[in-house]
């Protein structure tokens, strides 16, 4: 493998990924400097199929986004709005048990919630939230509520991080998602997202919840004015978190969309762009189970090449996601099942339908 390493650096890194030996600082920004997409891709490739064979894991799913009224504002967000904005909505809790009988047919395991920072929505409004999808679909996991959100329903309800993620556990909170880590560089997070709760905010709410024994993920959003040293640093932290914790059950590198920010004009990311941060983040977190590209960021073309570049996971059906459309996005809002098996297949891996909790699914007569 190494011998088609041209690169002298990239062909040491590539010794210690082979001896297991785990990569610093200096490696990761060696990896963002260097030009040799292809051998970052056999890295990464190797580790990923060290850890997952060949397998590619998928899941039906639904997302519900519930309000995009936000009082943070963030300056790389094109979702959420004032109160007062003509785009603003709130969902009442029967329009959101409308949307989950409107896919009761769909055999779904995990319907997908995070919203903005809503400002007046009482506490109340999200632990009914949650009793009423479980009243109508029990057998489905709830993966709700960014780090972000849950700082801010904490400081609503007047309760500690931990008694809040009791109680919404307690009404059906199965593990929380990983949106709002952005880039942790308190550089970035002063200039794009001063009113977000900081890094060790964010990281606080997750090791909380993993202490409570529920599962999170984590992101990092790239693609705007960030630095690879800040981005070597966001990966650290999360390895030395989950080294802490081992709650962190995937990583997903999210690409940046700048339409109707106030960051628009910046340009999209590139398709190698894209396959660099999957690939470094599989040889920079060594302690996490999955690297996910999630198809509605960077497109299912794309998610399906990114399976050879340190990815195992492309997410799922995703019906009406919001965010990311209303940042510009021009992927579908939904994949069918059948769309997915073929991207998987025609990739070489092996699909696995999966829960939530990366548990393998019965196998389904239909294939």
């Amino acid at each position: 493998m190494l011998k088609r390493i041209q690169d002298k650096q990239l062909k040491s890194i590539g010794e210690k990924v082979l001896n297991e030996e785990r990569l610093d600082y200096e490696d990761g920004l060696a990896l963002y400097h260097s030009q040799d997409l292809l051998s970052l891709g056999v890295l990464a490739n190797y580790v990923r199929e060290k850890k997952n064979g060949n397998i590619a894991y998928y899941i039906v799913n639904q997302h519900i986004n519930y309000s995009n009224i936000c009082k943070n504002l963030c300056l790389f967000c094109a979702f959420g709005k004032d109160s007062e904005d003509p785009l603003a909505y709130e969902l009442s809790l029967e329009d959101i048990e409308n949307k989950i009988r409107e896919r009761l047919r769909d055999p779904i395991s995990e319907v997908h919630i995070v919203g903005g920072i809503h400002p007046s929505l009482p506490f109340s409004y999200y632990v009914e939230m949650l009793k009423r999808i479980k009243a109508i679909r029990p057998e489905v996991h709830l993966q709700a509520f960014t780090p972000v959100e849950v700082a801010h329903l904490a400081e609503q309800a007047g309760k500690t991080v931990a008694e809040t993620l009791s109680i919404l556990r307690g009404a059906g909170l199965g593990s929380l998602p990983g949106g709002g880590a952005e880039v942790f560089s308190s550089r970035i997070r002063k200039t794009l997202c001063p009113k977000k709760i900081s890094s060790e905010g964010w990281l606080s709410v997750c090791k909380t919840a993993h202490q409570l024994g529920l599962k999170t993920n984590a992101t990092m959003l790239y693609g705007h004015i960030e630095t690879a040293a800040e981005k070597v640093d966001h990966l650290l932290t999360l390895r030395q978190a989950q080294d802490e914790t081992g709650g962190f059950m995937a990583f997903i590198p999210l690409a940046f969309h700048s339409k109707n920010t106030d960051l628009e004009g910046l340009p999209e990311t590139t398709g190698m762009e894209d396959l660099k941060n999957i690939a470094i983040a599989r040889l920079m977190l060594d302690n996490f189970p999955h690297i996910k590209s999630f198809w509605i960021m960077v497109g299912p073309k794309l998610s399906q090449i990114a399976l050879g570049f340190g990815a195992d996971d492309i997410d799922g059906t995703v019906l009406e996601e919001k965010i990311t459309h209303m940042a510009g996005a021009q992927t579908a809002q939904a994949q069918t099942r059948e769309e997915i098996l073929h991207l998987i297949r025609e990739a070489g891996r092996e699909p696995v339908e999966r829960d939530t909790l990366y548990q393998i699914r019965p196998l389904r007569k239909d294939g």
